[in-house]
């Protein structure tokens, strides 16, 4: 299902990548590489939702509302998506510190 309501926005998952990739360094697999992925997914959903919004502030004809709060809205579950993350891997580090040996 896509929700883009206007082709002002480009996908999350057709961007070129931000960072530079240095020589030699191993591209991260497992639990922290996608950890760090859904961390970059959330930040640019957040940029996104950001500029949509400044671009709506400004009267830009290209961007509608509508366009605008469904961009908030999916910033705002990811980030409630992270957070209840980092809340169950804190809570897992705190249970397993505190086991008797």
């Amino acid at each position: 299902m896509d929700l883009r309501l206007n082709p002002v926005t480009v996908p999350i998952a057709s961007r070129p990548a931000t960072t530079p990739v240095r020589a030699g360094a191993a591209q991260e697999s497992g639990f922290a590489g996608a950890l760090q992925g859904a961390l970059k997914a959330v930040s640019a959903a957040q940029g996104d939702a950001t500029q949509l919004q400044r671009e709506v502030q400004l009267e830009n004809p290209n961007v509608s509302l509508e366009q605008t709060m469904v961009a908030l809205q999916k910033a705002q579950i990811g980030f409630q998506a992270t957070l209840n993350v980092r809340n169950r891997m804190v809570q897992a580090y705190t249970d397993i510190m505190n086991m008797q040996v």
